[in-house]
C-alpha cells in the first residue's frame, strides 16, 4: 500500500541562497545562447533565401527608414563614415573637412589672367567675394573643372561660407594631404595653343615649361616626388608638353583616351565629369508618355578613332521614324535645339567620338534622358560609389552595330524600367552639377571626396619611398 505521507516532490536546495542563484544563473545562460542562435536559423527558414541576408544583418541594428533616400549613399559608406558626425554637411567646417589641401601661388598668368584678370600686379589671387572673373561660354565650359574647384578652394576658410566643404585651403604644406596646383590647363589649350609669328612656341607650351621647372624645384615637390600633387588636365589635348614629366602626379581627367597607361590610369587618377551645356530640366514632369522621341543624337558625326562609329550608326538609324539622329553643332541655336530635342526623348545616345567619353552624357543626365552609352572605353565620374546601371543603359559597340540590334534593344524597356531611370537621373543629376557657391554633393564637392578616397593610395607611395632616405649617405 502506498504510503499517504509521501510528499510530492519539490527541488529541495539545501545549499545557501547564493550558491542556488549562481546554480540557476548557470543552467539558463547556455539556453539563452540557443534561442538568439536558433533564432537566425528559424528565421531563415520562414523568409526566402535572398532576404536572409538582410535579416541577419539587421538583428542587431536599428531599424531605420529609407524610403525616398538617395541611393547613392546605400550604395557607398565613404561619405557616411567622413561626414562631420553630429551635424548636417550643408556649411564649412575646416575643421570637419574631408581633405586639407595645399596650393600654390602661381602668378595669374596660369590661372586668372587667362580670363583677362591681371590683379594689377597687386595680388596673386582676385576678390573673389567682391566680383568673380566670368568665365568664357560656348565649348569652353565643359572642361571648365579647374575654374570651379579653385574657386572653392578660395572661399573655404571664409568665415561666413555658407556651403559645404569636402577640401579646405591650408597654409603650411606639411598640414596638406595633397597639393593643389592652379593652372587652367584646359583654357590654355583652347587659347594659346596657337603659334603667333615671330614667335616659334605657342604660350600654352612655354606656361606648361615655366610650369614644370617651378613644381619640381619646390620642397614639396622632393618630399613626395610630386606623388601628392594635383593637375588639371581635363582637356583630352592639355598638358599635352608636360604630362609625361609630371606622370607621378595625380591627374584630373575627362578620360585616358590620350595617354600611355604608365602615364595616367584609373588607379592613380580621377575621372571628373564635363561641365553639362544643356540647360538643366527643371520641374520635369515630362515622363514616359510626353517623351515623343525614341532615341536622340545630336553632334558631330565624322569622328576619328573610336568615333567612327557614329557614322555606321547614322547609316543604320537613319531611316527610323522614332529615332532622331543628325549632324549638330553649338552655333547659333544650337543648344537651346538639343535641350528642345534632349527634353523630349526617351533616351538619348552617348556615342564615343574622338576620344572615349563626350559632353553628351552628362548633357543626358541634366535632360533626365536615359544615356544610351557606346563607348568600351569609357571610365566614369565616381564610379567607385556610384552604379551608373541603375540610370543608363551599355552597349558594346560590337552589338550596336548589329542591324536592328540597337532599336530592338530599346524598344524592349518597359515604361516601368524607364520611370525608375528616369527618377534616378533626378536624383542623380546634382551630382554632376558644377556652380560657385558650391552645393551639398555637387560636382565639385564630389570630386574633392574622389580625390579624399585616393589619399590612403598616394601616402602608401609617398612613405614606401621615403624609406631608404633619411639617413641616406650614398649620395
Amino acid at each position: 500500500m502506498a504510503n499517504s505521507n509521501i510528499q510530492p516532490h519539490r527541488p529541495v536546495c539545501p545549499k545557501p541562497f547564493v550558491f542556488c542563484l549562481t546554480f540557476l544563473v548557470l543552467l539558463v545562460i547556455p539556453y539563452l545562447f540557443f534561442w538568439v542562435d536558433s533564432g537566425i536559423h528559424v528565421v531563415s527558414h520562414v523568409l526566402p533565401k535572398k532576404k536572409i541576408v538582410s535579416v541577419i544583418a539587421n538583428l542587431n541594428t536599428p531599424s531605420r527608414n529609407h524610403e525616398g533616400e538617395s541611393t547613392l549613399f546605400k550604395e557607398s559608406t565613404f561619405l557616411h563614415q567622413h561626414a562631420p558626425a553630429d551635424e548636417e554637411f550643408t556649411q564649412c567646417n575646416p575643421s570637419n573637412a574631408l581633405l586639407k589641401v595645399f596650393m600654390y601661388d602661381l602668378p595669374p598668368e596660369f590661372h586668372f589672367g587667362i580670363l583677362g584678370w591681371n590683379g594689377d600686379g597687386k595680388s596673386v589671387w582676385p576678390n573673389i567675394r567682391a566680383e568673380v572673373p566670368h568665365y568664357p561660354g560656348g565649348l569652353n565650359l565643359q572642361h571648365s573643372i579647374d575654374y570651379w574647384l579653385t574657386l572653392d578652394l578660395l572661399s573655404s576658410r571664409f568665415s561666413d561660407r555658407s556651403a559645404p566643404c569636402s577640401a579646405v585651403r591650408v597654409e603650411d604644406s606639411r598640414e596638406a594631404d595633397v597639393v593643389f596646383v592652379p593652372f587652367f590647363s584646359s583654357l590654355s589649350c583652347n587659347r594659346h595653343s596657337k603659334v603667333n609669328p615671330p614667335e616659334t612656341v605657342s604660350t600654352n607650351e612655354l606656361l606648361q615649361k615655366k610650369l614644370v621647372e617651378f613644381l619640381t624645384s619646390q620642397r614639396e615637390w622632393k618630399r613626395s616626388g610630386g606623388r601628392d600633387h594635383i593637375i588639371m588636365a581635363h582637356h583630352p589635348n592639355s598638358m599635352l608638353d608636360a604630362r609625361m614629366k609630371l606622370s607621378p602626379c595625380m591627374f584630373i581627367l575627362s578620360d585616358f583616351g590620350r595617354y600611355f597607361p604608365h602615364v595616367a590610369n584609373v588607379e592613380k587618377d580621377i575621372i571628373a565629369p564635363y561641365k553639362h551645356l544643356i540647360k538643366t530640366f527643371v520641374n520635369d514632369s515630362f515622363g514616359f508618355d510626353d517623351r515623343s522621341i525614341l532615341l536622340y543624337f545630336q553632334g558631330g558625326i565624322h569622328r576619328k578613332n573610336g568615333g567612327s562609329i557614329r557614322k555606321q550608326l547614322f547609316n543604320l538609324l537613319k531611316g527610323e521614324k522614332s529615332a532622331h539622329f543628325a549632324f549638330g553643332s553649338l552655333r547659333e541655336n544650337g543648344t537651346d535645339e538639343a535641350s528642345r530635342g534632349m527634353h523630349s526623348s526617351k533616351f538619348c545616345l552617348n556615342i564615343a567620338g574622338d576620344t572615349p567619353s563626350s559632353n553628351r552624357l552628362f548633357d543626358a543626365i541634366a535632360s533626365h534622358c536615359v544615356p544610351v552609352i557606346i563607348s568600351d572605353d569609357i571610365e566614369l565620374p565616381y564610379e567607385d560609389v556610384l552604379d551608373y546601371s541603375k540610370f543608363c543603359i551599355f552597349v558594346r559597340k560590337f552589338d550596336a552595330i548589329k542591324k536592328g540590334f540597337l532599336m530592338t534593344l530599346i524598344r524592349s524597356v518597359s515604361r516601368e524600367d524607364w520611370t525608375q531611370m528616369w527618377q534616378r537621373l533626378k536624383e542623380v543629376e546634382g551630382y554632376f552639377e558644377f556652380q560657385y557657391p558650391s552645393k551639398k554633393d555637387d560636382a565639385v564637392q564630389m570630386v574633392w571626396q574622389a580625390v579624399a578616397r585616393k589619399v590612403p593610395a598616394i601616402q602608401l607611395k609617398v612613405h614606401r619611398s621615403s624609406r631608404f632616405s633619411r639617413f641616406d649617405v650614398s649620395t
